[in-house]
């Protein structure tokens, strides 16, 4: 693509327009080459236009922890009923429609654990993209076991080149330009180059069907190619089309499903079957997507344990699920304003012909799933209370979205209740 032709693609500035959500602590543009990090930062020096970020949006790298490291041999507890019970009063009528687990973590020593319809399996959606993540770091440590800056390296100076596999998606990431001092999103298109760190940010912050395709597809090509990776285009072109489509089908399976059973997770309760673009799908054939919440919890869990592959994977992926923007679903409840939440969500809806019946985003009449896994610690600098939650819906013909916004509000009211503060609400 010409030089004149990529500019043009840069036409939708994106400084006073909405922001999805987006992660990744603010200040990590060095270390990790997130470009569009140093525009966040800019903004919020005032340098550029865009939105100040909440109290709760405000941590730098550093301030984000593991925090139950010294706890790391604490599992699941039984379902404490009282709680449960709680939960299922909020939810109401249409508590059916729903699957919930909240573990609260805030006396790390006495953990409790709530769930309700916790292992009824639905679609993961975007929340499968967590499998992805997971996948890039297990194979990241499993070949550079004892070599962290090898791993840091390779995240931070491999490059990404889109290609078919992106398509399609209609799912917009946000590009920072330097010269020009200013933000832009649109689409990615074939051609946009970029590390792979940027890529990991674009799948998980942005949601980015097609980032996440080319995630995965590297995740393959690294499997494939070990120590040998990054490869040239040309040996990526020569092994996705020089394989059979029964290899490629077998291998993405295997790179899906084997760090799942390394970290002591069900793949028949978690896991992301492919990719997430039409293409990628028609190239190497996958197999289904599922979740349960209560394995979702174990994901989380387990990572905030620093024993999702290791410590150091660990960290990497809390930073990159942080919010750091615009927060939408069950994370845009304004009594969250003062908590760092660490966050992703996915939905799927579908629509049936019915009188009177306008078929919207996230209001399906037919299936109406929205799933969100947050990770809540309020207030963000100095928590007084640390819970996770994993939910997902299927309240029909109703905003999914504000569906789980109340929820997150009336939850967390429970919460503080329970813990005596309103430390949150700052």
């Amino acid at each position: 693509m010409s030089r004149m032709n990529r500019t043009m693609m840069f036409v939708c500035l994106l400084f006073l327009a909405p922001w999805q959500a987006m992660a990744y602590p603010i200040d990590g543009s060095v270390e990790t080459g997130i470009m569009r990090l140093e525009g966040y930062r800019q903004a919020q020096l005032g340098h550029v236009p865009g939105n100040r970020l909440s109290a709760g949006a405000r941590l730098a790298s550093d301030q984000i922890r593991l925090r139950m490291q010294e706890h790391d041999r604490v599992q699941l507890p039984v379902v404490n009923q009282k709680l449960t019970k709680e939960i299922i009063r909020l939810l109401g009528d249409e508590a059916d429609d729903y699957s919930i687990s909240v573990l609260d973590l805030s006396d790390p020593d006495h953990p409790v654990y709530a769930a309700h319809n916790d292992d009824v399996i639905r679609n993961p959606a975007s929340v499968g993209k967590l499998v992805i993540m997971l996948s890039l770091f297990q194979s990241l440590a499993d070949i550079y076991s004892d070599d962290i800056p090898a791993r840091e390296k390779l995240l931070r100076e491999s490059m990404i080149v889109a290609d078919a596999f992106i398509h399609k998606d209609h799912h917009r990431v946000p590009f920072w330009v330097p010269a020009d001092m200013r933000l832009q999103k649109r689409k990615l298109v074939e051609g946009d180059v970029a590390n792979y760190w940027s890529y990991l940010d674009w799948m998980l912050s942005a949601s980015s069907n097609a980032a996440a395709s080319m995630v995965l597809k590297h995740v393959m090509l690294l499997r494939h190619y070990g120590e040998a990776y990054p490869v040239g285009r040309a040996a990526e072109r020569a092994y996705f089309e020089q394989t059979s489509r029964k290899q490629l089908s077998s291998a993405l399976k295997l790179a899906l499903r084997e760090p799942l059973l390394q970290n002591r997770l069900d793949p028949e309760r978690f896991r992301q079957g492919g990719f997430f673009s039409r293409v990628g799908k028609q190239r190497v054939p996958g197999t289904t997507s599922l979740m349960t919440t209560r394995e979702l919890m174990h994901f989380c869990l387990l990572m905030e344990q620093g024993r999702l592959v290791d410590a150091w994977s660990s960290m990497q992926m809390k930073r990159l699920i942080y919010l750091t923007q615009r927060r939408i679903r069950y994370a845009s409840s304004a009594a969250l304003k003062g908590a760092a939440v660490y966050f992703k969500s996915g939905s799927y809806y579908k629509c049936k012909a019915e009188a009177g019946f306008v078929c919207k985003h996230y209001t399906g009449n037919k299936l109406n799933v929205m799933n969100s896994v947050a990770i809540i610690e309020a207030p963000a600098a100095a928590p007084e209370m640390h819970y996770i939650v994993a939910v997902t819906s299927n309240v029909l013909r109703k905003n999914s979205a504000l569906v789980q916004q109340r929820l997150a509000t009336e939850l967390h009211q429970l919460m503080q209740g329970l813990h005596g503060t309103h430390a949150a609400r700052q």
